[in-house]
């Protein structure tokens, strides 16, 4: 059952813990691509001095101002397109998907990565949306509709590891890195 808006429209940790264990679902014209949400950190807006919305106060981009439950995809490095959904209650703030376990339509995914190792597939931001096809097209997508969305996985109960983020210069400190423990998928364990 794909989530709906109400999921999204709360304290962006408790969506940033909560979505773990979900499924992401991207609808292609190549197949259906679906990987279980494995690591996530929270950027909690103008009060985070990692987020986005923090260092651009006066020209905040226009996908982060959608409401919750839409993508704010950008390009970062050069080289990487990150995925993040907004989610908030009166403040700005989004989640990183950050790794993904790979379930369906993996031969696509590896495809499109132009390798064969399924355990590097999608253990990383970059890694993860060029598996699953995901750049500037995406950015602002309402995840409730139905060409990228998020689904509630079985009741799978998950084990929820606490750390602080990855590759920060500010704001690295805080706690709001969030993963499954155990995971092979995580992109890097503290």
């Amino acid at each position: 059952m794909k989530l709906e808006r109400e999921f999204y429209s709360r304290d962006t940790k408790e969506v940033a813990r909560g979505i773990l264990g979900k499924v992401l679902v991207h609808k292609t014209e190549e197949g259906t691509l679906k990987g279980k949400i494995v690591e996530v950190e929270a950027y909690l807006g103008l009060d985070d001095p990692g987020a986005i919305g923090f260092r651009r106060v006066r020209n905040i981009p226009q996908a982060l101002l959608m409401p919750a439950g839409f993508t704010f995809v950008y390009f970062t490095y050069g080289n990487h397109w990150m995925l993040n959904i907004n989610a908030k209650t009166g403040k700005l703030g989004a989640v990183l998907i950050r790794a993904l376990e790979p379930l369906e339509g993996i031969e696509i995914m590896k495809r499109k990565r132009g390798i064969s190792d399924t355990g590097n597939l999608t253990n990383g931001p970059g890694k993860l949306t060029k598996a699953f096809g995901i750049d500037k097209r995406h950015n602002g997508l309402d995840l409730t509709k139905d060409r990228l969305f998020i689904e509630d996985s079985s009741r799978e109960r998950v084990e929820v590891v606490k750390s602080t983020r990855i590759g920060l210069s500010k704001g690295k400190s805080k706690m709001l890195r969030f993963y499954i423990k155990n995971n092979r998928f995580v992109s890097k364990s503290k």
